[in-house]
């Protein structure tokens, strides 16, 4: 009997705690139909993280699911409105990583700016010593700096970069109490910015949101930053602003197509590239983990969720 289906990769500190109160089963290595016919009726819980999530079709054959833990602040492999139908609450991991990642985007924005990733490779390659130094980059002080989505990772950021920022905007669904100029229009912000820092989740409603018009109004001098979800930004209108120079620099953790990245985006030299990683420490990723086990644990015992999307929240009146 299987209670708790697993579909992403876990740690095994994770694990352990899982097999001391779950009697569990990785996707990964079942054959599907068989083992749904053989396991549907027992499965309770489900543990996913956001590029992963939980095939719809699946969920469906799966009549006694419970709750759903993801292992992430991004739950967008999650049908949450299949999930509120069904009366099926969902997790996530939200504030264990906030600092983690906020430090990954301060990294990109440096080394957008000081062409870091070209300058590593003169050095490593031995070609400084033929070619001399590469051309002078700007400096990262005193810019305009815009952030589209000011959640609790969104202020991390605007904290950490706030010595290098003469100014920082924001753009979002709605104006908040904090000391940053909110711009209603994600067009305007991004005209009025030196870099552009995208945090915002993936999803329908910010599905390919930075665009040719935004990235145009970014420039050819300004930065884009992503460390949100790959799905809000059109790639392939990316690639073309970066090869035409009508984009300056980006620095992108995040993919439409993860994990392929397009050759031509790897050959670019004004892109700076990283796999995903934003939150991968070994410190933040073992809280991630503790979290997700803790909201699994938490139903299982009758407990409301610690951390409950936004989406499923209603479901939890009355636990």
């Amino acid at each position: 009997m299987t209670e708790l289906l697993i579909f992403n990769k876990i740690t095994p500190q994770m694990r352990a705690r899982l097999e001391g109160d779950f009697a569990a089963s990785d996707w990964a290595d079942v054959d599907p139909d068989p083992w749904i016919d053989a396991h549907c009726e027992s499965v309770r819980f489900i543990l996913t993280d956001g590029p992963t999530g939980v095939p719809n079709e699946v969920l469906e054959s799966l009549p006694n699911v419970e709750v759903i833990s993801n292992l992430g602040v991004g739950y967008d492999g999650v049908d949450t409105h299949i999930a509120l139908a069904r009366g099926i609450p969902v997790s996530h991991t939200p504030g264990v990583l906030d600092q983690e990642v906020a430090n990954t985007t301060v990294m990109l924005y440096l080394a957008c700016w000081r062409n870091f990733e070209a300058e590593m490779a003169l050095a490593r390659t031995g070609r400084w010593g033929d070619h001399g130094n590469l051309p002078l980059p700007h400096s990262p002080d005193g810019r305009v700096i815009g952030i589209l989505g000011l959640g609790r990772i969104g202020k991390a950021i605007a904290a950490k970069l706030t010595p290098w920022a003469r100014k920082i905007l924001y753009h979002g669904r709605s104006k908040q109490d904090v000391p940053y100029a909110y711009h209603p229009d994600l067009v305007e912000m991004a005209a009025a910015c030196d870099a552009l820092i995208n945090i915002s989740p993936g999803g329908t409603g910010t599905y390919r949101l930075i665009n040719r018009e935004v990235m145009d109004a970014i420039g050819p001098s300004g930065v884009l930053i992503n460390v949100g979800r790959g799905s809000t930004v059109d790639e392939s209108a990316l690639i073309e602003a970066l090869e035409a120079g009508t984009l300056g620099k980006a620095g992108l953790d995040v993919f439409e197509n993860e994990p392929d990245i397009p050759e031509r985006l790897r050959r670019l030299p004004n892109a700076t590239l990283l796999p995903h990683v934003a939150s991968a420490s070994i410190e933040t990723r073992a809280a991630m983990g503790d979290l997700a086990v803790d909201n699994l644990i938490a139903w299982k015992e009758r407990r409301t969720l610690i951390t409950p999307v936004p989406e499923t929240a209603s479901l939890l009146c009355g636990r």
